[in-house]
């Protein structure tokens, strides 16, 4: 049986042991709530996809308190989405990161996790990317901190709105997801704005998503204090 819970060490250790477990937990980020798993558990990232009644070739991101996580993700920013993040993380930026060269994808539909991110996409170039998200929220990070990072999406089924409340995504997800932690209303349904690295783009980033932060924000970031690709 599902249930509602306020965010307590006591909570907090109940939702690390069921993601551990393989289960799923709903949270709250900066934007909307989320429901989150065990990056590295594939079956767990099907459950996710199962409650959403999700389609399979739209990816999760991978949520994460620090980009010092990175490196234990067997992911890193290359050029100049480093620079980016720095800039707009925490925050609404979604940065696309690639996989280190012995961070092989898993298949979602395989019994095995592995030792491998199970959200990995495999581009049209032959590397594997991932979204990741770190929250502009205290109450978010404290969370992740101790959870970990997730795997996660919006907690709705799909095509429906984003949650802003643990009540709206318990309305929206049931007893698919084993608990919900409470940190009150979020701020809203303007997505993240994910960008990714291009080479063959003149300032070598591809706006792929614009959301919260306008692509010209983030355009001009990336010459400031003398910037450009060169800096």
């Amino acid at each position: 049986m599902s249930e509602i819970r306020a965010i307590t060490d006591e909570s907090l250790a109940l939702a690390s042991d069921i993601v551990r477990g393989g289960g799923l937990v709903v949270i709250p980020t900066d934007t909307v709530y989320g429901v989150a798993c065990d990056p590295f558990n594939a079956k767990a990232i099907e459950r996710i996809y199962e409650a959403k009644r999700r389609p399979r070739y739209k990816a999760l991101q991978i949520i994460l308190s620090s980009i010092d996580e990175l490196d234990g993700l067997g992911l890193y920013l290359p050029a100049p989405l480093n620079r980016l993040a720095a800039t707009f993380l925490p925050g609404a930026f979604s940065p696309i990161a690639q996989a280190m060269e012995d961070n092989a994808a898993v298949d979602l539909a395989a019994d095995s996790a592995a030792r491998s991110l199970g959200t990995l996409r495999t581009e049209s170039n032959g590397k594997r990317t991932q979204a990741i998200r770190i929250p502009n929220s205290a109450v978010s990070l404290r969370i992740l901190k101790a959870v970990g990072p997730v795997a996660a999406s919006s907690a709705n089924r799909s095509g429906g709105e984003s949650p802003q409340s643990a009540q709206e995504a318990y309305e929206a997800l049931g007893d698919d997801v084993e608990l919900y932690l409470d940190g009150g209303a979020t701020q809203g349904h303007v997505a993240s704005t994910v960008v990714a690295a291009d080479p063959l783009e003149r300032d070598g980033i591809a706006i792929i998503r614009e959301g919260m932060i306008p692509a010209s924000v983030v355009r001009k970031a990336l010459t400031i204090n003398g910037g450009g690709l060169g800096a």
